[in-house]
């Protein structure tokens, strides 16, 4: 890939989404993102295009993904996690991850883009057994639909034929950023924290080179 790229970032809005867009503006990158609301982000830089849609929707990203070098994805809901498993989530479809990287993943397929890196959890796929034990409660009790939905997620990029790596953060601060972050190709931590700066930091990185290719890489602090 070229030293600078055209990343689409699927989900910007979020925490870790924006984080990763600034990170690439940062770095000269022309970035595209791609949210409901996305023209919140208008104003950051000239490198930046925003597109208003629903991850939910194939025709809505097919139009966000053609003519880029990379995808990045970072869905999920950002809604209180008591109210979303009690009455479900208000203003995002309760399967928005697996739909939405579903989606993803045909319309980079029909438009030949290659390079995916999506943003799971720790916990999900190779490090479930990796959970203590309140925290794997706190996914069973509060988050059960959302990790059942990251599942489906993981599931859909690793049978996808595109150069994927699944990045599975801790806990996500608000924290400053403290540069990259540890990162394991096995799954073992040292710390339960990582702020959603450094992770965006990582996401941006790896998105413009090969490494990780076909790997899952857990994030922290």
């Amino acid at each position: 890939m070229n030293d600078l790229a055209r990343v689409l970032v699927v989900g910007a809005t979020g925490g870790s989404g924006r984080a990763t867009v600034e990170y690439l503006l940062a770095e000269g990158h022309e970035v595209t993102a791609f949210s409901r609301h996305a023209d919140r982000l208008s104003g950051l830089s000239d490198q930046l295009t925003t597109i208003n849609g629903d991850a939910t929707s194939l025709d809505d990203v097919e139009k966000a993904v053609a003519g880029h070098d990379a995808v990045i994805v970072t869905l999920g809901i950002s809604e209180n996690p008591l109210c979303v498993r009690v009455f479900g989530p208000r203003n995002t479809a309760k399967n928005v991850r697996s739909v939405g990287t579903r989606n993803v993943i045909e319309a980079m397929v029909r438009h030949k883009v290659k390079r995916l890196v999506v943003q799971s959890t720790y916990g999900v796929g190779e490090t479930r057994h990796r959970l203590r034990f309140m925290d794997q409660m706190f996914f069973n009790i509060l988050l059960k639909p959302q990790i059942e939905d990251t599942e489906v997620q993981e599931i859909e990029v690793r049978k996808s034929r595109l150069d994927w790596t699944l990045a599975q953060p801790v806990h996500l601060t608000d924290e400053a950023n403290t540069g990259r972050p540890e990162v394991s190709i096995h799954g073992a931590i040292n710390n339960w924290k990582v702020s959603r700066q450094s992770v965006g930091c990582f996401l941006g990185q790896t998105a413009i080179s090969p490494t990780f290719v076909h790997q899952s890489v857990a994030l922290s602090g």
